[in-house]
């Protein structure tokens, strides 16, 4: 069974559900920072760090470890004697150094000590985390020192001290994660035997972290069939589950008796023995119970909404800044390189996050001064952009991989007229139309036909701001003008579309470059509603028990003779059959059994399940509860 991964630091224990915490000291580093430490050579400084004997080397190694540990990229035989070298610590304390700490329960351990027993705590509390990766669990499930090390802190410690609390917790959930292969040694030999530890803490701590961790783990054992013989049927891991199972309200601790009690009536002889138990029927109604409580639809909601940004969906498009003619006429006799130093400062702003071509940055500065050049020169495409580092510090000029690669200036923009441009303004001439704004579209375009009669070339191009059309015929363009007007009226929308748009949160811009190649946003709020599952450990306990209450009506087949035909169902007693010696009390627990069941039949009539194979099992119980109570 995978086990989460904790995140309490080392050194902190745990009473009466409070946690104490110990001071550490350290350096504070950051996961993933200084990678070269946990690079897989012998000579790996974190495992040199940890058989140093240098304090401060083995807390650098084990505060690193201890931010690595629960990451699925942190794999133990990757780093050679790494793992061995985890062990040290851990072993000194379950063999040797439990009994130092005994000696000062009630007084402060020397600092030597002090730390060594820091050491294992810490040490014991990655290789903990570390299992939850299944490599990892695989390569400690596998190695030599695992077993002999969680064996003798299981043995030796005594886990209803503060002083022992954590280490015997962080080796129980390190056994969960190998438990799968783990066979409990034959009490008649001289093997460390970790079970009395584990009963004692399921049925005597009060530790509530150590009580859910060691009933986990026998369930765990128990379900191994080679480690069933060391079951109990008065086990106090056993009157624990059944003490806890009423406590609904805490669900990782009836979770663990659950699954205890399953796997201890899996064994056929212990719920034959529990058929006798004095607790039997009203754990019987006690499971019922539990069913019904989890049958109730409560819908938990989910939510996994990912940070968003909504922007109105209509947006007034502020222009960007075109030279005009008084500060054209000032920069065209101004000398190189000054000249375009000035440029630069009326065209661009700094932005941290703007980014231009360095095309768009040559054919700007070309298109407004090459038509001077015969009498100003003009420079060439790589002195205008080393001149952008001069006069924008903070820009950058760079090459961005393709393909294709992109020649881009980053930390510059074109700079924004501080006013929005009307919307029915002529920009003929290149901008340069003294008309004012009108008021429709339809005048705009009289405006423009104006221009277009009033040129004598037959062929113009379009003049309008930095369209790109060339020459063509007056026919032509006449429609062509209309692409560049706005309607009066902006379109209708359908009564469903919002009045924002959703964007992502990092930093994604509006209006879009290329709208075809928006990333999808995500929904605005995304919760994922549903019904809690039916709890089946519950479910197929109450089937166990039933199986073994009405083994005789389950199990009877039909007779077939010279009277009877083998009809299915079909069963007669025999008048004058010897009478069935009780051997062990097993038709008395049978019995015990059904009239338990007939108690609860009312009650299993509320179950409902979806699935149509649970809900016949409970249907089945319920028919033979009936029969149960015509019978008697």
């Amino acid at each position: 069974m995978a086990i989460p991964p904790r995140t309490t630091t080392p050194g902190v224990y745990r009473q009466y559900g409070q946690q104490h915490p110990v001071q550490r000291v350290g350096p504070n580093v950051t996961d993933d920072y200084e990678r070269w430490y946990t690079e897989a050579t012998p000579s790996n400084r974190m495992v040199l760090s940890i058989r140093s004997g240098i304090n401060s080397e083995i807390a650098w190694a084990l505060d690193r470890l201890y931010r690595l540990c629960a990451n699925d990229q942190f794999i133990l035989k990757t780093i050679p004697g790494l793992t061995d070298a985890l062990f040290e610590w851990p072993e000194w304390y379950a063999t040797e150094g439990y009994l130092v700490a005994e000696q000062y329960r009630l007084f402060a351990m020397p600092d030597a000590e002090h730390r060594k027993r820091r050491h294992a705590l810490e040490s014991i509390f990655i290789l903990r985390n570390s299992a939850t990766n299944e490599p990892n669990a695989f390569e400690l499930a596998n190695h030599s020192r695992t077993l002999p090390l969680l064996f003798n802190a299981l043995t030796n410690l005594a886990p209803n001290t503060d002083m022992n609390a954590e280490f015997v917790l962080n080796a129980i959930e390190l056994l969960q994660a190998i438990s799968l292969g783990v066979i409990l040694p034959d009490p008649a030999s001289n093997k460390k035997d970790p079970l009395p530890t584990l009963l004692q803490i399921a049925g005597y701590s009060s530790n509530r972290s150590l009580i859910v961790s060691a009933l986990t783990l026998l369930a765990q054992l128990f379900s191994n069939i080679q480690s069933t013989r060391r079951l109990d049927s008065n086990s106090p891991a056993l009157a624990a589950s059944l003490r806890y199972l009423p406590l609904f309200v805490d669900r990782a601790l009836v979770d663990a008796s659950l699954n205890y009690l399953y796997a201890h009536l899996s064994h056929p002889p212990m719920v034959k023995t529990f058929l006798h138990h004095p607790l039997m029927p009203s754990t019987l109604r006690v499971l019922v119970s539990f069913l019904l409580s989890e049958q109730v639809e409560e819908t938990v909601n989910l939510d996994i909404s990912a940070v968003t940004r909504a922007i109105p969906a209509t947006t007034v498009v502020i222009p960007v800044h075109d030279l005009t003619k008084e500060e054209l006429e000032t920069l065209v006799p101004m000398p190189e390189p000054q000249r375009c130093y000035e440029w630069m400062k009326i065209m661009f702003v700094s932005t941290p996050d703007g980014e231009l071509t360095q095309v768009d940055f040559w054919t700007l500065y070309k298109d407004a001064f090459t038509p001077f050049a015969d009498r100003h020169p003009v420079l060439v495409a790589s002195d205008v952009i080393k001149n952008v580092n001069v006069v924008f510090p903070q820009a950058q000029a760079m090459v961005l991989p393709g393909p294709p690669q992109r020649f881009v200036v980053r930390g510059v923009d074109r700079r924004k007229n501080a006013e929005a441009a009307p919307r029915f303004k002529c920009l003929w001439e290149r901008l340069q139309c003294s008309a004012p704004s009108f008021e429709a579209p339809g005048e705009l375009y009289d405006h423009l036909l104006q221009h277009l009669e009033s040129s004598e070339n037959p062929e113009p191009p379009c003049l309008w701001a930095t369209c790109p059309l060339p020459s063509t015929s007056k026919q032509r363009l006449r429609p062509h003008l209309l692409t560049h007007l706005s309607s009066s009226q902006p379109p209708a929308k359908h009564p469903s579309q919002d009045d924002t748009i959703t964007i992502t949160a990092d930093g994604e811009s509006y209006p879009f470059t290329d709208p075809t190649k928006r990333r999808p946003p995500p929904p605005r709020q995304t919760n994922i509603s549903y019904t809690r599952p039916l709890h089946l450990p519950a479910l197929l306990i109450i089937r166990i028990l039933f199986r073994s209450s009405f083994v005789a009506t389950t199990d009877t087949a039909p007779r077939v003779d010279g009277e009877h035909f083998g009809f299915p169902g079909v069963v007669e007693d025999d008048e004058g059959d010897d009478v069935v010696e009780d051997i062990g009390g097993e038709l008395e627990g049978e019995r015990r059994g059904r009239r338990a069941f007939v108690g609860v039949r009312r009650m299993m009539e509320d179950v409902r399940m979806k699935d149509e194979t649970l809900m016949s099992w409970m249907v089945e119980m319920v028919y033979a509860a009936y029969d149960g109570l015509l019978r008697s």
